[in-house]
């Protein structure tokens, strides 16, 4: 005769519990799912959920919920179809490995009434440094591992659709383009399986965040540069020569910034806090530099303004003791979250070797898709229909923002460097004159390079230009 237990809540609870514990490992999830062969859409559409709720499971995030239950059940029945090989299972060590020894006679008070304090033998402290060295090997290990296989990924997309259009470079590129914002989500999400923070994907978001209507424009500033020298403009006859050049991959390379991992939260003004990032309400000093752009945009309007942390941070900078090129904003509020300025690295990282490589084979079917894909990455991240596994707007205006950042960096550069700064624009543009801009960059297609603008029909963008009436 049943006790009735089964159908107890309790018991339930308690058993949903006890799989918890058991599966509490995310690269065993990790394991179980790859030795399935199932994909993680596969398993977010049995489970009832959506597909990122599966890679935030498997990066190591499980809060409790009725799906929670449904996967954990689908994990155990996995492991009894894939159980863990020796060489799989996660080395422990056992109690008699520590080599514990007491002050005293056995483990108890020591002779003055204390309790000893435990002291690790050299050989144990030697055995628990290798057994974390081994662990640091594994992850690398594992690490490396995902990016291969997240390479082969690209590689076997490229193909696929090449082989679609029979050929047609023109008809594979429209169509991997087509599918960038789904297949960088998928690369996304196996590069957090092993991370060390979790993230909240749908966070609630203030007001501030949220534009007043479709056609209304973005209430936090990006500090988008649109800048001309005031001193010089252009003139066929100019006895100045001046070139255009463009920055590689502004926005994969502004992929590394700091980012808020999870719900915003309020606070008032005062000193700015490093290890939180978001955005902040402030009022910027007067920019007065004659030769370089004002780092907070071409924006003309005078009083406090929403910003995000790249910019602040490049304020915070440039009024610092190094520069004293501008007074120091005073911040009135903020909304932020604890940051890191890793969290995008490994996408950021994989992505630039896949396009360095596309870039050396000459591949240039490879190289649009991945560019489609770290650019559609950044302007799906805010609320659009096209993306609907993230809806983070802070972290949208934070990367375009940091991409605008690093233009002005490279703009105070040049001007270190004694070059003439003629114009700033976006976030890959800068027009320098007065010196050999080689000397400054390499010239390339590589992160970190600069290379001559190019028009439409591949001739190199120079122009001259002449010193306004009055100004030398």
């Amino acid at each position: 005769m049943s006790s009735g237990l089964e159908g107890d809540g309790v018991a339930a609870l308690l058993a949903e519990v006890q799989l918890a514990a058991a599966f509490e490992d995310p690269g065993e999830r990790v394991r179980l799912r790859k030795a399935a062969g199932l994909s993680l859409d596969q398993v977010a559409r049995a489970v009832g959920v959506g597909r990122q709720t599966v890679a935030n499971w498997e990066a190591g995030g499980m809060p409790a919920s009725t799906s929670r239950g449904k996967y954990l059940r689908l994990l155990e029945g996995l492991a009894q179809i894939h159980p863990a090989t020796a060489a799989q299972a996660e080395p422990s060590v056992q109690q008699s490995d520590v080599g514990v020894q007491s002050a005293g006679r056995g483990a108890g008070p020591g002779s003055d009434g204390r309790e000893a304090v435990p002291v690790e033998s050299p050989a144990a402290r030697q055995a628990r440094a290798g057994h974390a060295r081994q662990q640091a090997r594994r992850r690398a290990s594992s690490a490396e591992q995902v990016r291969v296989e997240l390479r082969e990924t690209i590689t076997a997309a490229v193909d696929q659709e090449l082989v679609k259009a029979g050929g047609d470079a023109d008809a594979a590129t429209a169509a991997l383009v087509k599918r960038a914002i789904p297949d960088v989500m998928g690369l996304f999400a196996r590069t957090r399986a092993q991370a060390r923070y979790e993230y909240t994907a749908y966070p609630a978001l203030p007001d501030i965040l949220r534009k007043p209507s479709k056609s209304d424009p973005d209430l936090i500033w990006e500090a988008r540069p649109s800048w001309r020298h005031p001193g010089y403009r252009r003139h066929p006859d100019g006895e100045v020569v001046v070139t255009a050049l463009d920055v590689n991959a502004a926005y994969l390379s502004a992929l590394k910034t700091h980012l808020p991992i999870g719900k915003l939260t309020h606070s008032p003004g005062g000193e700015h806090d490093r290890k939180r990032a978001g955005v902040h309400l402030i009022t910027p000093g007067m920019w007065e530099h004659p030769h370089l752009p004002s780092p907070m945009g071409d924006r003309e309007e005078e009083g406090p303004v929403w910003v995000t942390e790249p910019t602040l941070r490049l304020l915070l900078r440039l009024a610092g003791p190094k520069h004293r090129l501008v007074e120091a904003p005073v911040i009135h509020e903020s909304w932020t979250s604890s940051a890191t300025e890793t969290f995008l690295d490994s996408l950021r990282q994989l992505l630039a070797a896949a396009r360095a490589d596309a870039l050396a084979d000459g591949d240039d079917v490879t190289a649009t898709y991945i560019k489609a894909m770290y650019s559609k990455f950044v302007s799906t991240l805010g609320e659009s229909s096209h993306n609907r596994e993230i809806v983070r707007p802070d972290w949208m205006h934070l990367i375009r923002s940091q991409a605008f950042a690093n233009l002005w960096s490279r703009a105070h550069k040049a001007h270190q460097a004694g070059l003439t700064v003629i114009s700033a624009l976006g976030t890959d543009e800068l027009h320098l004159a007065g010196g050999d801009w080689r000397q400054t960059w390499a010239e390339g297609r590589g992160l970190g390079e600069m290379k001559v603008k190019t028009d439409r029909d591949g001739h190199p963008v120079t122009y001259t230009a002449t010193t306004a009436a009055g100004e030398r």
